[in-house]
């Protein structure tokens, strides 16, 4: 069965835009002149066949010489002479239809053909100049307005992969300093607890398989995220012993939101670092993910003193560069000295 094609945005405005200005010719000379219907057919058919050729062959030239492309300052230069070789050109069909309509189907017309230019000239004259100007501005228009669109939507486009490449070099940043970190970790572990060394191998290699295999995901389940803090937490854990106690609260409706790879693990890690390795009585983290106005809202509590937690590097820095890429003002990520010795850490981002 064959496919039925269907006719394009430009042909569907040319006949109904011709259509319609026949249509109100027409019934003005109905009540004017009180011609027939059969006349008034005659007369629409008449319209379409040589406006509608006309129009056409000048969009043909048009596209030819490239002007619907031009900006509006240059192409103006171009319309005046249009509007007016095709006003000129309005005169000549128009007159020229109407005498012969009238000579061939208007019973005992004597009039000729220069007596019709001679009286219809300047009326006919103006009202093919506003035609014509309405046609060229809409025709123009249509392809300006696309252009604007096509514009927009590249610059959109464009935004979009610098924006990820923001995110992939952020990303790329960001795997050495947790990697480095952690191998630093089994290294202080090696001498102290060969045992306690292998069994963080085997967790770091399971935390870099997630690192890795989500490195070229933008966004990953709490579920999957909480995964990899608690192996984390399970590799650190090992190096600090009694010194390193947690609490995770987790809402499990929750559990498949979509959030940004290792932004709690960030803040764990961060806590760990400015907060439980710098007492001897190390501390306890406190992991707490929650609904909050609509949004998802993580806190990690730790022992610490902002300003040295402030300070910390990279770590947050990558952080707060990466949440502002993917979720623009919605997302924020805020630390607050709750006490003089506790540090709240609060990342919010959009339920996706």
């Amino acid at each position: 069965m064959k496919a039925t094609r269907s006719l394009s945005l430009y042909w569907k405005c040319q006949l109904i835009g011709w259509s319609v200005a026949s249509l109100y010719w027409n019934f003005m000379g109905f009540i004017g002149t009180n011609f027939s219907p059969w006349l008034a057919v005659i007369h629409f058919a008449g319209d379409l066949l040589i406006y509608i050729p006309v129009t056409h062959l000048y969009r043909t030239i048009s596209v030819r010489q490239g002007w619907h492309q031009l900006q509006p300052r240059k192409l103006l230069t171009r319309l005046i002479p249009s509007v007016i070789i095709l006003g000129g050109l309005f005169v000549l069909l128009t007159v020229g239809k109407n005498h012969l309509i009238r000579y061939w189907f208007e019973y005992g017309y004597t009039g000729t053909l220069e007596e019709s230019f001679r009286s219809e000239t300047l009326t006919t004259f103006m009202t093919g100049m506003r035609l014509m100007s309405i046609w060229l501005l809409a025709y123009y228009g249509y392809h300006y307005a696309q252009r604007e669109i096509n514009a927009t939507r590249e610059s959109a486009r464009l935004a979009l992969i610098a924006k990820e490449a923001q995110l992939n070099n952020l990303t790329a940043q960001l795997n050495p300093h947790f990697f480095f970190n952690s191998l630093n970790n089994i290294k202080a572990l090696v001498m102290e607890d060969p045992r306690a060394a292998r069994r963080a191998i085997d967790l770091l290699s399971e935390v870099l398989r997630t690192a890795l295999y989500n490195r070229d995901t933008p966004l990953i389940t709490l579920q999957q995220e909480m995964a990899l803090v608690e192996d984390y937490l399970e590799l650190e854990k090992l190096r600090f012993e009694e010194r390193l106690h947690t609490q995770i609260t987790i809402d499990v409706q929750l559990a498949h939101t979509a959030i940004l790879p290792l932004s709690i693990q960030t803040l764990v890690e961060n806590a760990i670092k400015h907060g439980i390795a710098q007492r001897k009585s190390g501390g306890s983290i406190s992991i707490k993910v929650e609904q909050h106005n609509g949004h998802l809202q993580a806190t990690v509590q730790n022992p610490g003193i902002l300003q040295a937690q402030h300070n910390g590097g990279l770590g947050l820095k990558n952080l707060q560069e990466r949440l502002q890429l993917q979720f623009g003002g919605q997302a924020s990520l805020h630390l607050t000295q709750l006490t003089t010795e506790t540090v709240l850490a609060t990342i919010t981002m959009p339920r996706t």
